[in-house]
């Protein structure tokens, strides 16, 4: 539990898509196969995830995968052959929920999840963590509504009021909770749910209707699987947003880089850790800038208070394309040698 406990005094780090496309490794066994061929062999998952610990020397590994094969599980249909993610079909109505059906038992669907956690932790040194992810019931809606999560997200909100959300979810959260538990059990020390989409509810809506259904997930994964962490990473939300979520099930909470660490490690309880939180395109300015950048940004952290001890480092989103490989080295040795 590198990143958890026993850590010692390094502060300890992980980017969200630290294998990705800036990486010549990903680049390279991406030129013999395809993004979800990649994802769905255990063999070429395992490869990909560990690129980045080979290169880079983070303390953890995150499961390379993707957080919508939820969707193509309830069969709506999943493609990357175009570039972006593409469905077969939306929830443009209630009626639409009623075609969701499951391809396959999720013990069988999610076998590859599985078998790439068990390659990872046989091949991850002791100390290296490996992290588990899934997308959040609302980011996933968003894309099962809208095709992404970009926009204005007006039919995924109407949905949150017309029947779609609470029909979807409810096929949903049984098989979200199933593909947690594999991963875990594969080797997984924690599993990242992802809610990149959350930020664009208001704060009521969020609390009255978003955050039940986390609550729900959480609670039925931890009671059994509860020595598996649980990060909770949720992009554009603020305080009130982190507010409304019931922590008793979250070990950390992940954010972006608009929030402030300080405050933010201020509101919640001692035992849930912080992450984040260094702006990502932080990355692509010349090294002897993003040097500067980073120096006044752990320190202000120590001057103004933040406890060290309760941070894990990171990103506030994932790794850009064609962002500099040596300044990932780089900024990965200058946030280990800080002391916690």
């Amino acid at each position: 539990m590198g990143i958890f406990e026993g850590r010692g005094s390094t502060l300890p780090v992980w980017f969200m898509r630290q294998a990705g496309r800036y990486h010549a490794h990903y680049q390279g066994i991406k030129r013999g196969s395809d993004f979800m061929s990649m994802c769905k062999s255990p063999e070429l998952a395992c490869e990909v995830t560990l690129g980045p610990i080979q290169d880079f020397g983070f303390n953890a590994a995150i499961l390379f995968s993707d957080l919508l094969f939820p969707l193509e599980q309830l069969g709506m249909g999943l493609s990357y052959l175009s570039g972006p993610p593409k469905l077969e079909w939306h929830l443009t109505s209630l009626e639409d929920t009623k075609k969701l059906k499951l391809v396959a038992p999720a013990e069988t669907f999610y076998k590859f999840q599985g078998e790439a956690c068990e390659l990872l932790r046989e091949r991850l040194p002791e100390a290296v963590s490996l992290l588990g992810f899934v997308g959040a019931p609302f980011t996933l809606y968003t894309y099962a509504v809208e095709g992404s999560h970009a926009g204005n997200l007006v039919s995924a909100k109407k949905g949150l009021y017309d029947g779609r959300f609470e029909a979807f979810t409810k096929v949903l959260l049984p098989e979200l909770l199933q593909e947690m538990l594999i991963q875990a059990r594969g080797g997984a020390e924690a599993v990242a749910l992802f809610d990149t989409a959350a930020g664009e509810l208001s704060p009521g809506d969020y609390k009255e209707l978003v955050v039940p259904k986390i609550t729900v997930l959480l609670r039925s994964f931890k009671e059994k699987s509860p020595e598996t962490k649980v990060i909770y990473y949720s992009k554009h939300t603020q305080a009130a947003h982190l507010l409304a979520l019931d922590l008793k099930d979250i070990d950390v909470i992940g954010v972006d880089w608009r929030c402030d660490l300080v405050e933010i490690q201020k509101l919640l309880p001692p035992q849930v850790f912080v992450q984040g939180n260094f702006d990502p395109a932080w990355l692509h300015l010349p090294w002897e800038i993003l040097e500067k950048k980073a120096n006044y940004y752990y320190q202000d952290l120590r001057d103004r208070g933040l406890d060290f001890k309760r941070w894990i480092a990171g990103l506030g989103h994932g790794v850009l394309i064609e962002t500099p490989e040596t300044n990932v080295k780089k900024i990965v040795e200058l946030i280990q040698r800080q002391k916690t």
